[in-house]
């Protein structure tokens, strides 16, 4: 059977959740920002229309923002995450086979789903999300991965095509129409690094990518190159990826909401971030054999600098107590109280299952008080998933606040705080 894909891509993701609680914002210019407020991260048709670019840095555009009359939001994570699930939920109805490609994209493999007329399909898909949830979606149906997400690209800039657009039983011209306005940078896989190097040998758009030969396309970019030309002709040499893959790393990091050159400031944030990296780890069933922490100084400030630790565990763990101690130690050998320090992050890797506890080479592992990190742990998340997030953690975690990101803007997290739910009044008369 041959292969048909379909993407699911959420329009401007983060702005589109802002706007689900917030309907006053339709057809108005919006913007989301990073962490701290600092860059543009999402925005609206109406604020891209106005000339604000992605990755902006907001301090250079607070006249733009305000002449423009243009809504801003701090980045409200938990939301977008929320809504996201949501998103996932409805299109695992539609099919098991699906692959979650980020917060704000899916591709479903529907190979053997009953359709006869694909955009119809899509369209009736798209509808449900957005009755459902609140969110427009657009959608690209295709033989290929890179074609659905061309699809996709296309669909979000011509109206015309009512948000879905398929290449199954696409005619050759209209085929070629397309890739001819698909811009080399804009075909999946290209890149910023690769898009110099084609333009150089004359090749501007999807449907010259297309007609290369897959030799010289491998000379040019590798075996990427060949699979490329391929995917575009309509030959799939990418399937879905498989589901419940082991990570070879985890990580989490900050950027702080103000430079600190306190110790226990920094041990604060490496017990917030280790405690979600070492939840992650637990979430998969694996066991971190090395583990690391980073952090360093503002880069667009004179004297730049970097530093990092590593240590490599007699016993793998994923016991957040554990890792925050080991790792608080490790900052001992590293900081200085005449630094400031911007941002930090933890990391886990050399990632093993949680059964291969292994003794190490002296067999000195105390496989009893693995026993019993594991059975705290166990109680330790069985106890914040029935009370809610936080509803217990080490004392390390409260030692200070002062290195959290700011988001003066942000939106109330409607779905996931009791305390944050919007608030409705009736007002009555004398008679109610």
């Amino acid at each position: 059977m041959k292969p048909v894909f379909a993407l699911v891509d959420c329009n401007n993701f983060f702005v589109s959740c802002e706007r689900v609680f917030r309907p006053d914002l339709q057809g108005k210019p919006v913007v989301v920002l990073s962490s701290n407020d600092g860059c543009v991260v999402a925005r609206s048709n109406e604020a891209k229309a106005l000339g604000i670019p992605m990755g902006a840095p907001a301090f250079k555009h607070r006249e733009a923002f305000r002449r423009g009359r243009i809504t801003q939001f701090s980045a409200n994570f938990e939301l977008y995450g929320n809504i996201s699930k949501r998103i996932i939920n409805i299109l695992s109805q539609v099919t098991p086979r699906i692959e979650v490609y980020s917060v704000d994209e899916s591709f479903l493999d529907i190979s053997s789903l009953p359709i006869d007329d694909y955009e119809e399909w899509g369209r009736q898909v798209r509808l449900r999300i957005w009755r459902e949830v609140g969110v427009p979606v657009s959608i690209g149906i295709a033989p290929t991965k890179t074609l659905a997400k061309l699809g996709t690209e296309y669909a979000k800039k011509n109206t015309a095509t009512r948000g879905v657009v398929s290449f199954i039983h696409l005619d050759e011209a209209a085929r070629e129409a397309m890739l001819t306005s698909t811009r080399i940078e804009d075909i999946w896989g290209v890149g910023r690094r690769i898009a110099p190097r084609l333009r150089l040998e004359g090749y501007s758009t999807a449907w010259h990518v297309s007609r290369l030969r897959p030799q010289y396309a491998q000379q040019l970019m590798g075996i990427h190159g060949r699979q490329l030309v391929s995917e575009l002709n309509g030959t799939a040499c990418h399937g879905l990826t498989e589901e419940g893959r082991i990570a070879k790393s985890i990580m989490r990091s900050r950027t702080f909401g103000e430079d600190v050159s306190q110790a226990h400031i920094l041990e604060a944030a490496i017990a917030t971030l280790a405690s979600r990296a070492a939840f992650h780890l637990r979430g998969q069933g694996l066991r971190a054999r090395k583990i690391g922490l980073f952090t360093m100084t503002n880069r667009h400030k004179p004297g730049f600098r970097r530093w990092s630790r590593e240590v490599t565990l007699a016993t793998p763990t994923n016991d957040t107590g554990h890792i925050t101690s080991v790792l608080c130690q490790e900052l001992a050998g590293i900081f200085s109280s005449a630094q400031k320090y911007h941002r930090l992050g933890v990391f886990l890797y050399d990632l093993l299952p949680e059964a291969a506890v292994q003794a190490d080479i002296f067999g000195q592992a105390d496989i009893a008080s693995v026993d019993r990190s594991d059975r705290r742990m166990q109680a330790f998340d069985a106890i914040n998933t029935r009370w809610g997030r936080h509803k217990i953690r080490f004392a390390a975690e409260d030692l200070s606040q002062a290195w959290q990101p700011k988001h003066h803007i942000r939106s109330p997290r409607y779905v996931s705080r009791w305390e944050e739910l919007p608030t409705a009044r009736i007002l009555g008369t004398d008679h109610a």
